[in-house]
């Protein structure tokens, strides 16, 4: 595998992604890595730059099971409130399949820095290359302060901010803002008062009848990529 050493958002994105795929955060559908082809459809939905057929085999048992490991790993790092801490983490993933940057030409003829990792090395071990590469990135592009706790009362998910404002809330937008605003509008419309002076809780006057359940609450946000 290699990839650009520069394009730390990748390696960050990729540890986003990793880290909330477990039951930990998916809450309503369980762990998400459950055995070696979904391992494999997580490298390809989430676009991850290393190709099984490249290790000359699907992911097996024994990849999934180090990618577990590697994910427990990358979630303590990331709960870790020490940057040295962090900054020691993500240079020990590196290490594990990285043969060190090298200066190539680009599509373009450009010159770039791009990071290999060995071959030979397992898959666990080329992904800690591309997560402790992105890591080392946004620590020394962005800060400390952009590896944050999902915003949502209700998510133990977190992420690696890599957005330019740096206002990123929710470890997936499209999902846990979505079920934020629909609850914060269901709020809203259960204690607005009802012409009567009744609100829709209540049950009274001309918000009953099954009103409250007969009505569909609107889209408020992005629709969810897939539950949780």
């Amino acid at each position: 595998m290699k990839f650009l050493f520069s394009d730390y958002a990748l390696g960050a994105g990729v540890a986003t992604d990793l880290v909330n795929t477990s039951a930990l955060v998916r809450r309503s559908t369980g762990e998400m890595l459950v055995d070696p082809a979904a391992l494999d459809r997580f490298l390809v939905e989430y676009e991850v730059p290393v190709d099984p057929a490249d290790l000359g085999h699907g992911a097996t048992e024994q990849d999934l099971e180090e990618v577990l490991a590697l994910r427990r790993e990358l979630r303590a790092l990331l709960e870790s409130d020490s940057e040295d801490q962090v900054v020691a983490g993500a240079n020990a993933l590196v290490s594990r399949a990285s043969v060190g940057p090298s200066l190539e030409r680009d599509a373009d003829g450009r010159w770039q820095w791009y990071v290999t990792t060995d071959p030979q090395a397992p898959l666990a071990q080329q992904l800690a290359a591309l997560i402790g590469t992105g890591l080392l990135g946004v620590l020394r592009t962005l800060r400390h302060e952009r590896i944050r706790h999902c915003a949502s009362p209700v998510c133990d998910g977190m992420f690696v901010d890599t957005s330019k404002a740096g206002r990123r809330r929710y470890c997936m937008p499209e999902l846990c803002g979505n079920r934020l605003n629909v609850a914060k509008h269901r709020a809203r419309r259960q204690s607005t008062p009802e012409p009567n002076g009744t609100t829709e809780a209540s049950g009274t006057g001309r918000g009953a009848a099954g009103t409250a359940g007969s009505q569909d609450t609107p889209d408020l946000g992005t629709a969810e990529r897939q539950p949780r």
